[in-house]
């Protein structure tokens, strides 16, 4: 935790720390520039209008209604983008009042996780201060938890955060897994020949529900006499149609293979959520164009035999296969530490570059929403920060963040009590 408030405090005591101009026009010159959309562009200059990037190069004048930020020696980067996590849904995963991010029942895809959020969320601030701009809320639960959401991490409301509702159907796929473990009780095993019937039947019901909206949406189309509005049968109809892409979580090899039949036999556009044994599958999921949401490198193998290093190898493994990934926090209260999951697989690997992109344009692809956010370009939503450094790098202070075209209060909860205990007598 202490470097992250060390952070946050010299963030805030930097000159260029959010102050109360009200403008909605901003100049940034000055800055080495990372656009992720081609070269860098050194003392650059970025202009910023109701929220909208109007320009960016190296000749740019200053509109004499803008308010100039000088960022001489500093560096601008797209704001990042956490591609799975719970941040807003959950606030002490300990206490289940405080979560928001499963619902009752096997099938829900007419959820949003996008309603869920909590926007006076404590891990929101927290987050953001280390330059996260923007995270996909994933609901979890049975098998069709719900959809996945795209938000950016400011806003009073749900309304003003909002990026898109939906961007993914988020689907847990079966498995075979004969011992679980639930805390605090323990593990618990279960024979095969149990498990394996549960595993069939699951599978046979996911297929059946997706055959059941087939036919929903062709009764409607045919507007046959007594049809009745079903909204689970509604909310699948962009998915089965392709407008709306399945993100199946699945981790081990088998998994994936059985996520990838699937989606072949319902012709699903499939997103690959977690992926711990993407790498043995790594060729199929090109050939696909099926792209991969890694779960955390900062993690233990998958199997107890893996190499120690398993984690921080796959995402290089992937880049060299020509598989599109980003990364993602799969949590709330770590979500903040998403620029060093990228960061821990450039020495097994995995080219700095590569690693950039997968908390920024990669992730907006993933989701169709890289002509919105995830580079810095004309016309793209202005959500970026102004750093001292290298993001990926952990001494890196974020001095500066937009989101939406707005100057974003880097205060946050560890500010205050890393103040208030600095102070104690």
């Amino acid at each position: 935790m202490k470097p992250i408030l060390i952070l946050a405090t010299a963030a805030a005591l930097s000159p260029l720390a959010y102050g109360a101009d009200n403008s909605t026009s901003y100049f940034i010159r000055g800055a080495t520039i990372h656009t992720m959309a081609g070269r860098d562009i050194s003392n650059g200059s970025i202009l910023i209008r109701d929220g909208k990037i109007l320009g960016v190069g190296e000749n740019l004048t200053a509109p004499a209604d803008a308010q100039v930020i000088d960022a001489h020696g500093m560096q601008v980067y797209p704001g990042m983008i956490d591609s799975f996590t719970d941040t807003g849904l959950t606030e002490i995963e300990m206490v289940r009042e405080t979560s928001d991010n499963s619902e009752l029942g096997k099938f829900n895809p007419q959820l949003s996780a996008w309603m869920a959020v909590n926007p006076s969320s404590e891990h929101i601030p927290v987050t953001r201060a280390n330059g996260i701009t923007a995270s996909v809320p994933v609901p979890n639960g049975s098998l069709i938890a719900g959809r996945a959401s795209m938000i950016h991490l400011d806003g009073w409301t749900v309304d003003d955060m909002d990026l898109n509702p939906t961007v993914a159907l988020h689907i847990n796929m079966p498995v075979i897994r004969t011992r679980t473990f639930h805390f605090p009780e323990g593990a618990t095993e279960r024979p095969f020949e149990e498990v394996h019937k549960d595993y069939l039947k699951e599978l046979q019901e996911l297929n059946k529900f997706f055959d059941d909206a087939h036919r929903y949406e062709k009764a409607k189309a045919a507007n046959e006499p007594g049809f009745e509005t079903d909204l689970k049968f509604e909310a699948m109809i962009p998915v089965i149609d392709g407008k709306v892409p399945v993100m199946i979580t699945a981790m081990r090899e088998r998994e994936i293979r059985d996520a990838i039949a699937f989606a072949d036999k319902q012709k699903l556009r499939m997103i690959l959520a977690g992926g711990a044994e993407a790498w043995k599958v790594a060729a199929e999921l090109k050939a696909r164009n099926i792209p991969v949401v890694l779960r955390p490198t900062l993690s233990l193998p998958e199997e107890e035999d893996d190499p120690y290093d398993k984690p921080f190898t796959t995402p290089g493994e992937l880049y060299r296969a020509g598989v599109l990934f980003s990364f993602g926090s799969y949590d709330a209260q770590f979500s903040r530490n998403l620029p060093y999951q990228a960061a821990a697989a450039v020495p097994f690997g995995l080219p700095h570059d590569a690693a950039i992109a997968g908390v920024t344009i990669n992730a907006a692809k993933i989701y169709g929403m890289d002509k919105k956010v995830g580079s810095i370009e004309e016309g793209k939503i202005a959500d970026l920060m102004i750093t001292d450094g290298d993001p990926l790098e952990e001494q890196t202070h974020v001095k500066q963040l937009f989101i939406n075209g707005k100057q974003v209060d880097l205060n946050n909860r560890q500010l205050r009590l890393y103040e208030k205990y600095k102070s104690r007598p």
